[in-house]
Order: structure tokens, then sequence, then C-alpha cells
């Protein structure tokens, strides 16, 4: 929106001074009262937070995260029960190597002796054995079940699991701050364009008036062409300000609908939101806490993991035992009797002894990924302090600046008023009372974008300060 600015005479009648200082005082009356209505705008501005805690699509995409990462925690869990599975296996087989049995050199003797004392031939001659190594129509069917005895990686792995899941609930209170600060402003914004339609329509509705006042005194003689065409422009800049701040209006509305995931052209609800007593007491604290930011929760939970995984890395000298049971059965043929079912028991010790110093580059690795986090940390928390005390004078300057701009509005709607007066009466010439005109709605602009400046820079320092209840 373009605004021009005109400078307002810095001397006014005596008898408006008198009018301005007793309506000072209502003014700071008006001030003091602010935090009365705030108590019914807070409440829609909150439940516009909520809507969009509840449909924004990057809240949503950060709670699927979430509910993954708790899905590794159960799945790290789960390493500690017995694991059974089923195996199966057939082989065919020809050739490769063999071992040969002398059956018939052992027991052809043996028979032949007996054959001749029985005089019979009784016991026949038999043939040397050569049977190959590789099983040939074979089949071996087992359910193996095995369970961890000692391990401490599983462990290890279970707390850096639900850490990193403390994480990702971390992520979404970060976002959700930010997501609650990112429609505070754009609340203020669209309340801003519309308060400036407001104005403009106003300041239309006195440009009209002055043209057809204008051309009513030249159509009576008594008028000047030149007031009449300066009229006409004035009426021709202020609808275009009005058509600047219809859009505006538009794209903020759009915008704000944007983050709550709805349609571009919802209504929104109107409210005059102003700041409260506790938002004023925080910007006037001479200190800046960021204790509560979930970045320098998210350093911690980060540390903590490195701690976490450094102690695993220095776990490698405990031995891993394990214990296994088959339940199987073999044979060949597919042939299934008594004699084909099997069990097998087992357990598994497994002692490191030489790695060629890796674990140890490991662990050295992790102690400087804590001494990176530790560094991280310390220049992350300056950074903050330093956005919450810019935040805040940022803050304080908005807030001053309102209060200034409102006395001015004030002077200015009351030398409008006496202008307007003697204009009509002849007393003032054409060009004071645009310039008082123009004055006016500036001011007026002017006053409201500098509300809704202060109470967004407000939202930015509840941001950096951590103090707006995400969880209401």
């Amino acid at each position: 929106m373009n605004i021009v600015h005109y400078y307002m005479p810095r001397k006014f009648p005596h008898s408006f001074h008198k009018r301005l200082r007793g309506r000072c005082l209502c003014l700071w009356l008006i001030l003091f009262s602010c935090s009365i209505t705030d108590l019914h705008a807070q409440p829609v501005l909150d439940a516009y937070i909520s809507q969009a805690y509840a449909s924004n699509l990057v809240l949503k995409e950060k709670r699927i995260s979430l509910e993954k990462s708790l899905l590794a925690i159960r799945e790290a869990r789960s390493l500690f029960q017995p694991t059974s599975w089923l195996e199966t296996q057939y082989t065919l087989s020809r050739g490769g190597r063999t071992i040969s049995i002398p059956v018939g050199d052992l027991l052809n003797p043996v028979y032949n002796t007996l054959n001749m004392l029985t005089g019979t031939t009784q016991f026949p001659t038999i043939e040397n054995v050569s049977d190959q190594f590789l099983p040939n129509n074979f089949y071996d069917v087992r359910v193996r079940t095995t369970l961890p005895i000692i391990n401490t990686e599983l462990r290890y792995n279970r707390d850096i699991r639900e850490q990193q899941s403390k994480l990702s609930e971390n992520e979404i209170d970060i976002y959700k701050r930010e997501l609650a600060k990112e429609v505070k402003v754009a609340y203020y914004n669209q309340l801003m364009s519309a308060k400036s339609i407001g104005i403009l329509e106003s300041a239309l509705s006195v440009v009209n008036q002055n043209l057809r006042l204008n051309q009513s005194l030249l159509s009576n003689g008594k008028g000047l062409p030149a007031y009449v065409t300066r009229a006409q422009a004035e009426v021709v800049s202020v609808e275009s300000q009005l058509q600047t701040a219809k859009n505006n209006e538009k794209n903020a509305a759009a915008y704000f609908n944007f983050l709550l995931n709805r349609s571009f052209t919802d209504s929104i609800t109107a409210t005059d939101p102003m700041p409260g007593d506790d938002q004023l007491r925080l910007i006037a604290a001479e200190e800046t806490h960021i204790e509560r930011r979930e970045e320098l929760k998210a350093l911690a939970l980060s540390k903590g993991i490195s701690e976490t995984q450094l102690k695993m890395n220095r776990s490698f000298r405990t031995p891993k035992l394990n214990t296994f049971l088959d339940l199987a059965a073999q044979g060949f043929n597919f042939e299934v009797n008594k004699r084909s079912f099997y069990y097998l028991g087992g357990l598994q010790l497994q002692i490191p002894l030489y790695t060629g110093k890796r674990n140890y580059y490991k662990i050295d690795q992790t102690r400087m990924d804590l001494q990176q986090i530790d560094l991280r940390t310390s220049h992350a928390r300056r950074q903050l302090e330093l956005a919450a005390f810019s935040a805040r004078n940022n803050a304080r300057n908005a807030y001053s600046a309102y209060h200034s701009m409102l006395k001015e509005e004030q002077a200015s709607a009351q030398y409008y008023k006496l202008i307007d007066r003697g204009y009509r009466e002849g007393v003032n010439s054409f060009i004071e009372y645009l310039d008082a005109r123009n004055q006016l709605t500036s001011s007026q602009l002017q006053a409201v974008i500098l509300k809704y400046r202060f109470l967004s820079t407000l939202a930015e320092y509840e941001r950096q300060s951590a103090t707006y209840d995400i969880n209401r």
C-alpha cells in the first residue's frame, strides 16, 4: 500500500490545545482498558492456532515421523524376545567326492567260509560300496529359535531409539511454536488490511463529498476549476489506494487460510486484539529467558544420543552370548518316520579378539561429536539470546511508536475538524483543507499499521522467548 506522508503544522489554535489535553486523558484510559478487549480477542486467535495444529500439512508430516520413531522403539524392544523361523531345504546331487566302504573285502571271506562249513550257498558274495558326500534326493526341515542372553548393543540401541523419539516429538514442538507465530502475524496482517480498507473507504466518501461540493460551487459561479480538478485527482488517488488495500487483504486472508489448510476464500472472524498485561510486562522486563526454547532441548537430546552411542562403542569388549534350538526332520526320498525327527540346541559365545583398532577409532569419533555438540550448544544459546534481545527491543520500539502515532492521530482528527469547519465557512483555503484531510488519512493508516506491527513484533518476541503455551 502506497501511503503519502504529510507534515502536520506545528502550531494549532489555542482552543484546539484545550480540547487536545482533555482528549489525551480519555486516550490513556482507553489504552489502560485495552487488556479487557484482549479477553475477547485472544480466545478467537487461540482457536485458530488450535485449528492450525490440527490441520496444518507440515505438522501432520512431522507427526508421521514421530509415529515412525515410536515404531522404531517397538522394533528395538522386540530384539530382546525370541526369534523363530522355518527353514526348508531339498537337494539333488550327482558327482563330487565319494567315500569307499570295503564291505565286500571284509565280509566275502567270512561268507565263503560259512558256505564251506554249511555246504550251502546261503551267504552270497557282495560288492564294495562307494557313496558320494553330497546328499541326493534329500530334504531337511527345521524350526530354528534364537534368543540373545548377553548383548549390550541391543540395550543401547533401544535407549538411542527412545531418545530419537523424544527428538522427533521436540521437532513437533519447535514447528508448533513457529506455526503459532506465523498464524498470529498472518491474522494481524489480515486485520490490518481490513482496517485500512475501512479507513480508505471513509476517506473516499469524504473526497467524493468534497468533489461534489466544489462542482456545486463551480456551477454556481463561486468555485474555481482548479479546485474541481484537484478534488478529482484526490478521488482517483484514494480509489487507487483502496484497490491496493483490497488486494492486500485478499492475499493476507489467503495466506492465513493456507496456514490452517483451508480454502483461500474462507471467512475470518475479525476481532480487535490488543496486548494483555502479561505481554506488556514481558517486554518491560530487562532479562530475556530462553531456557524454554525447544532448540536447546533438541541439542541436549542430541548430546544424550551421542553419549549413549559412546557407551555402546565402549562396550565392544563385552562378550555376546546367544542360545538356539532347532526342531527338525530330515531324510531321503521324502520318507518320514520316527527316525526322521530330531532336535538340536546349544549356546553361541562371541568374544572379540582383534579388529584393527576400529572400535577405538569409533570411540574417538564419538568423543569429537560430543565436543561439537557442546560448541554448537554454546553458539546456539548466544544466537537465541541475541534474537530474544533484538525481538524485545523491536517490540518496545513498536509499542512506543504506536502510542506516539495514537496521539498524532488524535491531533490530526481534531485539526481536520477545525480546518473542515473553517473551509466551509470560508476561513481556510482549499489547500489547507486537502492537507488536513491527507494528514488525517495518513495518520489513521499509520496508526493501524503500527498497531498490528507492534502485535507482530510481540508475537515474534513470544516466539523467541518461548512464552506462548503451545499445549493450551
